[in-house]
C-alpha cells in the first residue's frame, strides 16, 4: 500500500465535513473521505461534494448522527449508504463492502472492514484513494502513480468494471477528460470498445448526465474523438457527430471568454437540422430547455451567414438575447476555416452594443382605423411591424402614421375590403 499526506485540506478536520468525520471516527470504527474529493485535493483542484466511507454499520451510522442532533436520511441503507445533512449540507456516507458473490450489477456485496476490498470494489484508480482523518492519503489501487500520471486506469479487469456497470464507459472517457492526459488507457479503451453493446441498457437520463458533464470537460475534444474512433458516439446520440463544428465551438468560448455551455457544444457536436436536436432530445431525454434551446439553434442557422448589422439586429429582436447568441454560436461554429472571426465576433457582441426597442404601434392605433377585434387585428399589427423592422426600427412619428396608414390600406386591398 502507498501513503502520501495532504498537507492543504482543513475540510477533513473543520465546517460540516470535519464534523461528520470527527462523528464516525473512534469507539472501534473509522471513516475516511474517498473518491472525487481526495482526487481533487491531491490535484490541487477544487473540491465539490465529499463522500465517506466507513466501518461502522449504518445503524451505527444513524445512531452516532441522532446523538450528536444531525438529521439522517436512509438514502440507500440497502446498500450500506446513509445520508448526513450538516448546515444544510449533505454528506453520503457509506459502510465498507467486499464482494462475497459477482454477477454484473446485481453483485451480492457484505458489509466489511477491509479498506483494500472495498478500494477495490471502485471504478478507477484515482478514484480508489480515501484519506483519513490526520491527512493521510491510503492507496490500495495503484491509484498515485496513476493521479501523476494523470492516466485514468480501471482498478482490476476493465472488462469486468464494465460489465458491473456498463455507465463507467462514459465515465471512463468524461474522467479521462476532466482528469487525464493524452491518449486514454488503452486496456480501457479496448475493453470500453468490447462492451459498447451494453450501453443500449444504459437509461437515458444516466447517459444524458455523464455526457453533459463530458462535454464541458477541458479535455472534452480530446475525449470525444476517442469515442468517436470508437465507435461510441453513434450509440450515445443516435446519429452523426461533427468533430470540426465541436473544436470551433470550444475556441469560439475561450475567444469570447466564455464558460463552457453544455448545450451549446451538444448543438455543434450534433445539430445541422432541427430534426437532429429533436432526436437528441428524445434519444437523451432532455429537459424542455435543453430541447428548446437545440431546436432554436438548428432553426435556419446557415441564414446568420455572412449578415450584415442590420440584419442581425432584425434577428436579435426576433429571437431574443439568449437565443440569437446560441444560434450566431452555432452559426459561426458551423462556418469552417474561412470564417472571419472579427465579424462574427461584432455579431455575436450585438447585443452588447444594441438594445431592441418595443414596437411602438398598439392594437388601439389599428382600432381607431378602423380594425376591429379578433384575428384581423393580430394579422394588421403582424404586417405593420414586419414593415417597421425593415425600415430599421423607426421612432418618429410621421414614419409610423405612415406605417400604419399603408398597413391598413395593403390590409384592405389583400382582403378586398
Amino acid at each position: 500500500m502507498s501513503v502520501r499526506k495532504l498537507h492543504d485540506a482543513p475540510w477533513l478536520t473543520s465546517g460540516p465535513s470535519g464534523q461528520v468525520l470527527a462523528l464516525l471516527n473512534g469507539n472501534g470504527e473509522e471513516a475516511r473521505a474517498v473518491g472525487g474529493a481526495v482526487r481533487n485535493a491531491l490535484m490541487k483542484l477544487p473540491v465539490g461534494e465529499i463522500d465517506i466511507a466507513t466501518t461502522a454499520v449504518p445503524d451505527e451510522v444513524i445512531r452516532r448522527a441522532k446523538a450528536a442532533h444531525i438529521k439522517s436520511v436512509p438514502t440507500g441503507i440497502e446498500h450500506g449508504t446513509v445520508t448526513l445533512v450538516v448546515d444544510g449540507a449533505p454528506f453520503e456516507i457509506t459502510t465498507l463492502r467486499e464482494d462475497v458473490e459477482t454477477f454484473g450489477r446485481k453483485a451480492k456485496v457484505a458489509f466489511g472492514r477491509d479498506w483494500k476490498r472495498d478500494a477495490e470494489r471502485r471504478d478507477f484508480t484515482m478514484n480508489g484513494l480515501s484519506a483519513s482523518i490526520d491527512g493521510v492519503v491510503h492507496d490500495h489501487v495503484g491509484g498515485l502513480s496513476d493521479l501523476d500520471a494523470r492516466r485514468v486506469r480501471f482498478i482490476g479487469d476493465p472488462d469486468r468494471r464494465i460489465a458491473e456497470d456498463y455507465l463507467r464507459i462514459l465515465r471512463f472517457f468524461r474522467i479521462h477528460a476532466a482528469y487525464g492526459a493524452g491518449a486514454p488507457d488503452r486496456e480501457g479503451y479496448l475493453a470500453s470498445i468490447r462492451g459498447r453493446d451494453g450501453l443500449a441498457g444504459i437509461s437515458a437520463e444516466r447517459i444524458r448526465m455523464e455526457l453533459l458533464k463530458l462535454l464541458v470537460a477541458d479535455g472534452a475534444f480530446r475525449a470525444v474523438d476517442a469515442m468517436v474512433d470508437a465507435g461510441l458516439m453513434l450509440r450515445i446520440v443516435g446519429g452523426v457527430t461533427y468533430k470540426g463544428p465541436f473544436a470551433a465551438m470550444i475556441a469560439i468560448e475561450q475567444a469570447l471568454g466564455l464558460k463552457p455551455d453544455a448545450v451549446l457544444r451538444l448543438g455543434a457536436l450534433g445539430v445541422a437540422v432541427t430534426e437532429d436536436a429533436r432526436r437528441l432530445a428524445q434519444k437523451l431525454r432532455l429537459s424542455n430547455d435543453e430541447t428548446k434551446a437545440l431546436d432554436s439553434m438548428g432553426h435556419r442557422w446557415w441564414r446568420l451567414k455572412g449578415m450584415d448589422e442590420a440584419h442581425a439586429r432584425r434577428r436579435l429582436y426576433r429571437l431574443g438575447e439568449t437565443r440569437y447568441r446560441n444560434r450566431m454560436m452555432l452559426a459561426w461554429a458551423r462556418a469552417g476555416r474561412d470564417a472571419d472571426a472579427t465579424a462574427w465576433t461584432a455579431l455575436m457582441t450585438l447585443p452588447e452594443r444594441w438594445t431592441p426597442p418595443v414596437f411602438p404601434l398598439r392594437a388601439a392605433d389599428f382600432m381607431a382605423r378602423g380594425i376591429g377585434k379578433g384575428p384581423a387585428l393580430g394579422h394588421v399589427l403582424a404586417l405593420a411591424e414586419d414593415a417597421w423592422l425593415a425600415l430599421d426600427f423607426p421612432m418618429e412619428v410621421d414614419v409610423l402614421t405612415v406605417i400604419a396608414d399603408q398597413t391598413i390600406a395593403r390590409f384592405k386591398h389583400d382582403h378586398q375590403l
